[in-house]
């Protein structure tokens, strides 16, 4: 086995339900999506956006991070993922298929397109007394939107954009 990886990092949007599985063997949680990726470019002659192929990943993410992100994550959220790509291989009706993996080692919304209250999930072994996160408390608490009079706007160029989804 090769001790070599392909690290990547994804930009694009969530195309199915976030779902939830968990291990038969170790009951180990695991979440599961599809994510759609589309390059897109401005094309100046023509003065229009223009989008290439749709790539499509299935990103699997593990343990804790697979229930914060069951817990945080909708289909049509805009995320970045970072993570190991490989390919999975069966046997379907129509023959031989594969696909792109994405083992997701950190993910999280794509704030480009909105805004979001990130909230730290405690381990029971913090709660124990255990080795503590990193201590926070001499930063400043940024208030919510409406708090701070802020609304958040709209672009339509920044709608999701599928080209060739499903």
């Amino acid at each position: 086995m090769s001790s070599q990886s392909l690290d990547l990092t994804v930009v694009g949007w969530i195309g199915t339900e976030v779902r939830i599985h968990h291990e038969s063997d170790g009951g180990v949680p695991f979440t599961t999506f599809r994510l759609g990726s589309t390059r897109r470019w401005f094309d100046k002659q023509a003065g229009v956006w223009k989008d290439a192929q749709t790539e499509w990943f299935n990103v699997k993410v593990w343990r804790t991070t697979a229930l914060n992100a069951a817990r945080s994550l909708r289909k049509g959220d805009p995320v970045i993922v970072q993570g190991q790509l490989s390919t999975e291989e069966w046997v379907g009706a129509d023959g031989p298929r594969t696909s792109l993996v994405l083992d997701a080692s950190a993910l999280g919304p794509n704030l480009a397109f909105g805004s979001s209250h990130f909230a730290r999930t405690v381990s029971p072994s913090v709660a124990a007394g255990e080795a503590a996160p990193a201590d926070v408390s001499g930063l400043e608490e940024v208030p919510e939107d409406e708090e701070a009079g802020l609304t958040p706007v709209l672009d339509d160029e920044q709608e999701p954009a599928l080209a060739g989804a499903r």
